[in-house]
């Protein structure tokens, strides 16, 4: 079904509420030529430094609802109800389909294929490794975030594969599955520390590098220490969002050792500025620049100088 910006948000929530298992809001123009990406986080008015810009618009002009229902539901009805809660007429269905039994295991590991990241190769568990020799992530899609489709993932481990060197000590704030923490140790860091405020995130990192045979410590961010050299790093990387990152401008800075390097990513080309004033005011010494991007996501990297 279609339905304008104006409602499309309070349909689907509406839905929901009617008993639909899930709703997608899609850009109902030709999926080839005239979709639009909308990215957006919660709350872009971070509570320091200087708020981001403003999302342009919440939705697409007309947005296509794809709604899942159980086989006791009838999608006339369901659809009647929901929009009786909004006292709008409903719109017209465009397309029932049913879908059949299938083996859903396979039918979700054949999204996933091996992906290559220069040297590394991230590689699902259930496929053989294309390249023996390389540097081989064992990573399977799983409850945390992180397999190296994302264009933020693959920004910081195109920047770890060109900067990690042996004896370094890393760290991955918002560690998710370990990707990152996994990539590092892979390529020769000395020691690796994931940070992530999910106790699960935690629970499937350790899982990961165990199945990576790799040596890393996994905690919340409330053991972290950062007085004094020993215990900060020679590089904090954090692939998370725009606000938080410069929420945790003061934080990350604190763990970052002299001559450290600092990589953010999880930003979109909009909130460059922003993050680069926060983190300059935060340490004049930190020269953080837009290290790479891809699409509309953006790596920034900076190297704190000497006193």
């Amino acid at each position: 079904m279609l339905a304008d910006a104006g409602w499309a948000e309070a349909l689907s929530d509406a839905l929901l509420q009617a008993g639909a298992w899930s709703v997608s809001v899609e850009d109902a123009a030709d999926l080839q030529r005239d979709e639009q990406p909308i990215f957006a986080e919660p709350g872009e008015e971070p509570a320091v430094h200087e708020p981001l810009p403003p999302v342009p618009v919440p939705l697409w002009p007309l947005n296509r609802l794809r709604v899942l229902l159980g086989p006791d539901r009838a999608p006339k009805d369901v659809l009647e109800v929901a929009a009786g809660r909004l006292d709008r007429a409903p719109p017209a269905i465009t397309t029932v389909r049913q879908i059949g039994e299938q083996d859903w295991v396979m039918a979700s590991q054949a999204q996933f294929s091996p992906l290559r990241i220069g040297r590394l190769w991230i590689v699902p568990s259930w496929v053989d490794p294309p390249d023996p020799s390389a540097v081989n992530l064992r990573l399977d899609p799983g409850m945390a975030f992180g397999t190296g489709a994302h264009p933020s993932s693959r920004l910081c481990l195109q920047w770890l594969e060109a900067h990690v060197e042996p004896g370094i000590r890393v760290l991955d704030y918002g560690c998710g599955s370990g990707i990152l923490a996994i990539a590092a140790a892979k390529l020769g860091a000395q020691s690796v520390t994931g940070v992530d405020i999910d106790p699960l995130a935690l629970r499937v990192a350790r899982e990961n590098s165990r199945r990576n045979a790799v040596r890393a410590d996994y905690t919340g961010p409330e053991s972290l220490r950062s007085d004094g050299p020993s215990a900060r790093f020679d590089v904090v990387i954090a692939n998370i969002l725009a606000n938080p990152l410069i929420l945790l401008a003061p934080v990350l800075l604190g763990l970052l050792a002299d001559r450290g390097s600092i990589v953010l990513a999880g930003v979109l080309t909009r909130q460059v500025d922003a993050l680069v004033r926060a983190y300059r005011a935060a340490d004049p010494r930190l020269g953080l620049v837009e290290w790479g991007r891809d699409g509309d996501w953006v790596c920034l990297a900076g190297r704190r100088a000497d006193r």
